[in-house]
């Protein structure tokens, strides 16, 4: 197992997160301005221009994603 350091997801939930319907379901979705440093973040891993605070903000967010992927596919899932 590979420890790696990042920004606690939780720390993003304040300004970073909405419930958005999509189809009848209310799921979780990044803000406009989360979203958008994301993009600037991939954008600058792509570069090889990532400083070291802005890859643990990277990896953070990236959890944050894959936390709600898996929230989303089971609210999905349990609609059926």
């Amino acid at each position: 197992m590979n420890a790696q350091l990042m920004i606690q997801p939780s720390s993003f939930i304040d300004a970073g997160i909405q419930m958005k319907p999509v189809r009848g379901l209310f799921l979780f979705k990044f803000s406009e301005t989360l979203q958008e440093r994301l993009e600037n973040l991939n954008e600058k891993r792509r570069e090889s221009t990532l400083s070291k605070d802005e890859e643990v903000e990277l990896t953070g967010i990236l959890e944050l994603d894959r936390i709600f992927t898996l929230l989303n596919a089971k609210i999905i899932a349990e609609s059926a």
